[in-house]
């Protein structure tokens, strides 16, 4: 970690760039690296070349909190209190801003089987067959939209892929349907080995490029744009699986979660559907001794 004690605080596009090399040394994600960079920069433009203080902090940690939700600013907090730490600026870091356990999820956001099977539907008649793929693979297999890449020629072969991401390497098995469509699609597109879902150009394919295709989709499927987002697939595996086996450390190893906390975020069901549960209980008296009550 650098030291610097300068009295002179600045960031700069070229503090940025160093950080995240050392970043990169220390194993970060591409994904982490690329998040705490935006933020940086967003932090950067928020300053106006003024030097950092706490007070500057502070304020821009309240900025956050008017535009973003707790998540997302903490996210941005984390970007900055690392940079701070690798400076030697300790005094400057600011704590979280601290966030109650949400039992349930928001149900104008989460993506029902039904909706998923309208988008595939719609990429079909949209004559994209890699997008038909892609949301298919990610969702019954539950990998992150940047674990595509593991999705090999040969995996396929084999019928599992070895993910590696966040530093750890997870097997994911592909189901006999999945590596068959994945076969002739690889097949009729030449791709004789390594990635199966590139540009035209044989690269691979970016994540927002993913995100934007899917956004299009909403219309013709009449999908809540809201609901469409690659990870909202890798939600729905979970939950099914969950609603299935209703085995959480399990769930935990296949989504490549060294924490079983973060899987129960996954499973958690919409407010609506927990009511549901709550009136199969029969747990309320509307008569009694032959007598209605009123409730």
């Amino acid at each position: 970690m650098k030291k610097n004690h300068n009295s002179v605080r600045t960031i700069t596009e070229y503090a940025i760039e160093e950080y995240c090399k050392w970043l990169y040394c220390q194993e970060k994600s591409q994904v982490t690296i690329q998040k705490y960079r935006y933020y940086l920069e967003q932090f950067r433009l928020y300053l106006e070349g003024k030097s950092i203080s706490k007070e500057s902090v502070i304020l821009w940690k309240a900025a956050l909190r008017k535009k973003f939700s707790p998540v997302t600013a903490n996210g941005a907090l984390a970007a900055v209190n690392g940079f701070f730490k690798y400076n030697g600026w300790l005094d400057c870091t600011v704590k979280f801003f601290k966030i109650s356990c949400n039992v349930f999820c928001a149900e104008q956001k989460e993506l029902s089987k039904e909706e998923y099977k309208m988008l595939v539907r719609a990429a079909k008649e949209n004559k994209n067959e890699r997008l038909v793929l892609i949301l298919q693979t990610i969702c019954s297999s539950g990998i992150r939209v940047s674990e595509l890449p593991f999705i090999t020629v040969e995996a396929v072969r084999n019928g599992m892929a070895e993910v590696e991401c966040k530093g750890r390497i997870r097997s994911v098995f592909l189901t006999g349907q999945l590596c068959d469509l994945l076969k002739k699609y690889a097949k009729e597109r030449n791709i004789m080995s390594g990635m199966i879902f590139v540009t035209r150009n044989g690269k691979a394919l970016d994540r927002s490029n993913i995100w934007r295709e899917m956004k299009a989709l909403g219309g013709l499927a009449g999908v809540a744009e809201e609901k469409i987002f690659p990870h909202n697939l890798r939600h729905l595996f979970a939950r099914t699986f969950y609603m299935m086996e209703k085995d959480l450390s399990r769930l935990a190893d296949i989504l490549g979660h060294s924490d079983v906390n973060t899987t129960r975020i996954y499973t958690r069901e919409s407010g609506h559907a927990h009511l549901k549960i709550l009136e199969k209980l029969d747990l309320l008296v509307i008569h009694y001794n032959g007598i209605p009550l009123l409730l």
